[in-house]
């Protein structure tokens, strides 16, 4: 083989991987959601275009990420500042606040800060 038809070779691979990367990339959820939604932060309203939507995520609100239906019902554009804050509610909630647990239960904290607070302002008056 010459010089020429390695090159010529090596050149149709390249663009064959370039076509097969851009076909994934279609499909991903991430181009889908951005062919379907407007460009626009679903809480702050901040406005992308092309020189910074590598800023703008695609969150999924049900937190599944295997959850990618066709129509984007489970997605939501957040810039990637909501999307943080998103998350560290999420985790925070879990963390601390009552939410349900395994079979329906309630998990978290029991401690109720105001519970004996009518009887003392009732005590007071």
């Amino acid at each position: 083989m010459n010089k020429k038809t390695i090159d010529k070779d090596r050149l149709d691979r390249v663009v064959a991987d370039a076509r097969r990367n851009a076909e994934q990339r279609d499909n991903s959820y991430r181009e889908q959601a951005l062919k379907l939604f407007p460009w626009i932060c679903g809480r702050c309203g901040r406005e992308f275009d092309r020189s910074n939507v590598q800023e703008l995520t695609v969150h999924h609100q049900d937190h599944d990420h295997d959850n990618n239906p066709a129509d984007g019902s489970n997605w939501e554009l957040l810039c990637i500042y909501c999307h943080e804050n998103e998350h560290s509610r999420h985790v925070a909630a879990g963390a601390g606040t009552a939410v349900s647990g395994p079979g329906g239960r309630q998990s978290g904290t029991t401690y109720k800060p105001f519970a004996g607070l009518k009887e003392l302002l009732k005590n007071k008056e």
